[in-house]
């Protein structure tokens, strides 16, 4: 992707009919614009790699080895609002020392090999995409770091068509991979908004969920098997469908993020191409509604491929940015229906809708969920476009049970509306179900406001903000963005202190130097007394 945007910059993120007019009408303040800038005026840190380093890096065999600054510019961090904003108010961008772009498997294992042994820090770098500063540069107490892109290992290593098992390099994206299985009329269906830039190994160090979660699962229910490569060694998990052999230690990697070695080869599951989609789109008389519908058809057992429900701010917004739905009040649901016959999946889509009319759904046909498919991947980049006349434009999430999930919307939007009015910018804060199960469902949020002059102060509130109001109405700090740096400091909440030391334990084994990714996941150590 580029530098300073998200996507490749081949096509121009414009803003929709209606964005500017919105964000006039709607938006309190006095917007700040803050223009992108040549790369050149952006100083980028120089390598401290000392000559004796890249000898024994070049000396690796498989790998190459890029120091130019254009490239380092390339691997300054993730795609977060914060990322971009940094990248276009800072004068100087501290970059990784190298880039090291290995073949596989065994050049992963000698890179960490020799970092290990010379000191340097490491940070695996798959598509780039991460929103919670999961691939910055940190280099620790080590004093250099090094960038392993895994671009190169991307292919197809192995299908067995017999049990519907791929083996992927990690640096596989989303398209390659479903261009490739497509081929063999196979797909995996793991769609994120991220889904057009990352790696498969992302989806794995993350634990991503698709939009299509409710028909084809999370990322981490699609891994059948992983290879590891580790500075203690390799780590191949992973033999039969399922097993009691222990713990699964597949669950120790999933999520990792890199702390604890780097992902190289991903073995999932994956399914025919469905020959028929059937698409619907309902609104309800408000989102507690439509709430209640989805986990009524969840609980259930009913099983759209897509399902998702706007509350009333989204669906008035999108509308308004899509032209389109302008007489719709209330709360959007839209939903995909895919099967091998037509006649399935109109079946579930018929019992979708009858669930849906208990709850006061009226139907809206096909076009509004038509329309969603269409630009499903668009929005990130609009990012872009609004930073350029003033406005900020980021997401979080979260995921609770069903009785906790309305208190928890609740909580974050209040924390998120006094935090942002503090600043002086009235928000607009939208939010949608994305992901759901028998016990509860994710809350995604969108959250739109004037630009103060000071936004990376104005955002890191807000978001501090939500976070301790996710905490306190007991959801759990991410669904799908992982932890990385930014949710660092509420895992212990989460998980407890004893949890924490877990996964140092697991850390001190697998990477006893502690190069792997310093600062993601884990929370600093208290210094010893």
């Amino acid at each position: 992707m580029a530098w300073d945007l998200w996507g490749d910059g081949s096509q121009g993120a414009h803003l929709p009919r209606g964005a500017r007019t919105i964000a006039k009408t709607l938006l309190k303040g006095t917007p700040h614009p803050v223009p992108r800038r040549d790369p050149r005026s952006v100083a980028v840190s120089p390598s401290r790699l000392s000559a004796g380093d890249l000898a024994a890096l070049s000396a690796v065999g498989d790998v190459d080895l890029d120091v130019a600054d254009d490239i380092r510019r390339l691997h300054l961090g993730g795609k977060s609002t914060p990322d971009l904003l940094r990248r276009r108010l800072e004068d100087r961008a501290t970059a990784p020392d190298a880039i090291l772009f290995p073949g596989g498997h065994d050049a992963v294992l000698a890179i960490l090999r020799t970092c290990a042994e010379r000191g340097i820090a490491v940070v695996p770098f798959g598509g780039g995409t991460s929103v919670v500063g999961g691939v910055e540069p940190e280099a620790g107490g080590f004093g250099r770091v090094v960038a392993v892109d895994l671009s190169r290992t991307a292919a197809l290593l192995d299908l067995d068509e017999v049990s519907l098992l791929a083996t992927f390099g990690a640096g596989t994206t989303g398209p390659q991979a479903e261009e490739l299985l497509g081929r063999r009329g196979l797909t995996l269906g793991h769609f994120p908004q991220s889904f057009e830039y990352a790696s498969l190994g992302g989806f794995a160090a993350t634990r991503s969920s698709g939009q299509a979660s409710r028909g084809y699962g999370r990322f981490d229910d699609l891994v059948h098997a992983l290879r590891v490569a580790t500075p203690a060694g390799e780590l191949a998990l992973g033999v039969a469908p399922a097993s009691a052999a222990g713990p699964d230690l597949r669950a120790l990697i999933l999520g990792s993020e890199g702390a604890f070695g780097i992902i190289t080869e991903v073995t999932v599951r994956v399914r025919p191409i469905p020959a028929h989609t059937a698409y619907g789109a309902w609104t309800f008389p408000d989102f507690a509604a439509g709430e209640g519908a989805l986990r009524e058809l969840t609980q259930a057992g009913i099983r759209p491929t897509v399902l998702r429900l706007s509350d009333e701010a989204e669906t008035k917004v999108n509308a308004a940015l899509g032209g389109h739905l302008l007489r719709l009040g209330g709360a959007l649901a839209v939903a995909t229906f895919e099967a091998d016959g037509a006649g399935e999946a109109e079946r579930v889509r018929e019992e979708t809708a009858a669930v849906f009319a208990r709850h006061g759904a009226r139907s809206r046909g096909e076009d509004p969920a038509r329309s969603w498919e269409r630009g499903r991947f668009a929005s990130p980049a609009l990012r872009d476009s609004l930073l350029d006349i003033g406005v900020l434009a980021e997401t979080l999430e979260t995921a609770a049970t069903w009785s906790r999930l309305a208190a928890l919307k609740s909580a974050v939007t209040e924390a998120l509306t006094t935090t942002l009015a503090a600043h002086g910018t009235a928000p607009v804060i939208m939010c949608h179900i994305s992901h759901v199960y028998p016990s509860g469902a994710s809350l995604y949020f969108t959250v739109v406001a004037a630009l103060t002059e000071d936004p990376l102060a104005q955002w890191a509130d807000a978001k501090a903000a939500a976070s301790r109001a996710i905490t306190a109405a007991g959801g759990t700090v991410t669904h799908h963005h992982a932890v990385g740096r930014d949710h660092r400091d509420a895992l212990e909440p989460e998980i407890g202190g004893l949890g924490v030391e877990v996964l140092r334990a697991v850390a001190r084994t697998l990477d006893p130097q502690g190069i792997m990714n310093p600062g993601v996941l884990l929370p600093p150590s208290a210094p010893a007394s």
